[in-house]
């Protein structure tokens, strides 16, 4: 570690300390360590894992997921359906984990979230070892015990969404950095390059938004000249750019005809995907940007926008336990190491978390809407400086003067912020008395112990200190295990915030907690009577948008044409293409629903093809649904 003010690294083991995480050589640990992450890491499985079995999957992602399991065409372009006749709304890299599971253990739900678990437990374990090497042990367990009890992350690793695969990625290229600030070689910036560019398979332009956090800390923190250091910048990223963008160029220059249609692009192109649906139409007025469909920007009506966004009453109690001791930790360790050298890892390293927390709120605030989930990309930062903070305040106390309340005020500082989050529900009451009993213990405990203070006491106090920081993000994390506390399918929200959005779900496929093979009876007995009206059309059913194939798709996997992708709006397949498919027998059936609005497919289905009495398919109700056989024309 490096040397800052409050004498953390003195003497000559300090000294050793210090040359050994700059030449790279790991440190013996002390005898708790291993047993201590150990736990944590059995903690982070047993709160990701539980139940997975009955896990809140994605219905959308979900249903791509088992077509990609059994398609390879499916499976690379992230194709909706088994033929590949449309793509996701998003890359597939993200969903690729998920597949080959499914492929490997069978069509089951906990097949499909297995994958997220590994992810959530993965980013643990690395975000400790990364914090280790860059604060010591103490912060690093304090880092993944944060991350660990962060409600949003512990409903988002069962849920098949791609935030968990970009979060690991990220915390992978943050590692990567700091090993090439530590070593001064050049492979693990190149490789940074290549964490960047693969967590841009997974959520876009999201992976990007790290990229001048990262340059910055390397121009400022790296050994060597200022030209060198430029160079190696610009080289990094290159890389991440070339990794980021191998996906969308393969498939740009595949022939339409030999690829699925891009979904939310009015032109086919995958950059309009990236860029314009995924990217600018997120942000201002435009919504049809850069070729994007109009209003696809799903997390529009979200509300979660603005400057104090991660503090609202929805947003906070997901992520915002530890912010107010994120702050502080950066900006106390930027301040206090100002007069380091300029390769100062620790100040670095201040430098690096605290702007990924920074840039990540700022684009949050500006952007035209956020789910609760997208949030979890700010867990590592935010447990990365609660554990250098709490590490760097220690070392004050140890050393004395008046920096040395700045221990037991931290404490007091978060369990106060814990009650104002918790204030509009006060769901976790019972363990916010606990914790301001033991906040004070501890505190008090701190203040009080000299210096002549046995070491025993001083640790007594510490440690009641940090439970009473853990206790209430604790319990609203351990609320996620329960359905009806883990938010939407769509949208995975902790606590009351979940409940709340759960009930305000009004499709109830999405209150349903929703699976792999796992039909209802109503889609049941229409996909039995679909399969025994099938005389080799390649189509089982085209459907308008992707609502109402999603649990079709979820059931079997079937050949279904997607008419306008997930919002209904995508201009595929047109009229002409639709009417040569029934023409040439490839398609009979269509399922048309009035929650999504016509299209000029649709309304030849209409005027075309014949409407099947509900009761021919057994359902005693038509419900949103109607049937059309296009083999009996108007």
């Amino acid at each position: 570690m490096a040397t800052i003010p409050t004498a953390q690294t003195t003497g000559s083991h300090g000294r050793r300390r210090a040359s050994n995480r700059r030449e790279g050589r790991p440190e013996a640990p002390a005898r708790w360590e291993r047993p201590a992450l150990v736990a944590v890491l059995v903690l982070a499985a047993v709160l990701y894992g539980w139940g997975i079995g009955h896990a809140a999957i994605h219905p959308y992602y979900s249903a791509a997921i088992r077509s990609m399991a059994t398609s390879w065409r499916a499976f690379f372009f992230g194709g909706l359906d088994t033929s590949g006749s449309i793509t996701l709304d998003k890359l597939p890299g993200a969903f690729w984990p998920d597949a080959v599971s499914v492929s490997i253990f069978g069509p089951h739900t906990w097949a499909a979230a297995l994958p997220q678990v590994v992810e959530g437990v993965l980013t643990v374990w690395l975000l400790h070892r990364i914090v280790r090497a860059w604060a010591g042990p103490f912060a690093a367990l304090i880092a993944a015990l944060t991350l660990t009890l962060t409600p949003v992350t512990v409903v988002l690793n069962r849920a098949t969404i791609p935030d968990t695969a970009l979060t690991l990625l990220l915390v992978a290229a943050a590692g990567a950095l700091q090993k090439a600030l530590r070593t001064e070689r050049l492979l693990p910036l190149l490789t940074c390059g290549v964490w960047v560019g693969l967590a841009f398979q997974t959520k876009m332009l999201q992976a990007w938004l790290v990229l001048p956090v990262f340059a910055l800390v390397y121009q400022l923190a790296a050994p060597g000249a200022p030209l060198k250091r430029a160079l190696r910048v610009l080289l990094g990223g290159a890389v991440a750019l070339a990794v980021s963008c191998c996906w969308v160029l393969i498939a740009w220059a595949t022939p339409a005809g030999d690829r699925p249609y891009v979904d939310g692009t009015s032109n086919n192109n995958p950059f309009s995907l990236v860029f314009g649906y995924n990217g600018l139409s997120r942000f201002g007025d435009d919504d049809t940007a850069f070729g994007a469909v109009s209003g696809t920007a799903a997390s529009r009506t979200s509300g979660n926008t603005g400057w104090g966004m991660l503090v609202n009453h929805t947003v906070g109690p997901q992520i915002a336990w530890f912010l107010p001791l994120a702050v502080l930790a950066a900006v106390l360790g930027l301040v206090w190491c100002a007069r380091a050298p300029r390769t100062d890892l620790l100040r670095a390293g201040f430098l690096l978390w605290g702007g990924w927390l920074a840039i990540h709120a700022v684009v949050f605030s500006v952007s035209n809407g956020n789910h609760p989930y997208y949030t979890a990309v700010l867990a590592p930062a935010i447990a990365a400086l609660a554990g250098g903070g709490l590490a760097l305040f220690r070392s004050a106390y140890e050393a004395g003067g008046q920096r040395r309340v700045l221990l037991p005020s931290a404490v007091l500082l978060t369990v106060v912020w814990a009650l104002l989050l918790d204030r509009p529900t006060w769901f976790a009451s019972w363990l916010l008395v606990l914790a301001v009993i033991l906040a004070i213990c501890g505190a008090l405990g701190l203040w009080i112990s000299g210096s002549g203070a046995s070491r025993g006491t001083v640790q007594g106090a510490l440690a009641a200190g940090i439970a009473a920081m853990l206790l209430v993000p604790a319990g609203w994390a351990a609320a996620g295990l329960d359905p009806l506390y883990a938010g939407a399918s769509t949208s995975p929200t902790a606590g009351p915030v979940g409940k709340a959005y759960r009930n305000a779900v009004h499709h109830r496929s999405a209150l349903r907690r929703v699976g792999l093979d796992d039909p209802s009876t109503r889609d049941t007995a229409l996909l039995d009577y679909l399969t025994r009206h099938r005389h080799g059309e390649k189509y089982l059913l085209a459907t308008q948008a992707a609502y109402p194939a999603e649990r079709l798709l979820r059931a079997q996997s079937q050949p279904m044409l997607v008419m306008g992708g997930f919002t209904g709006k995508t201009p595929f397949p047109t009229k002409g293409q639709l009417s040569t498919l029934v023409a040439t027998h490839q398609l009979r059936y269509a399922l048309l629903t009035p929650l999504r609005a016509a299209t000029p497919a649709t309304t030849w289905v209409k005027s075309h093809c014949t409407r099947i009495h509900s009761r021919a398919y057994g359902w005693r109700t038509r419900g949103s649904f109607s049937l059309y056989d296009c083999g009996r024309q108007h």
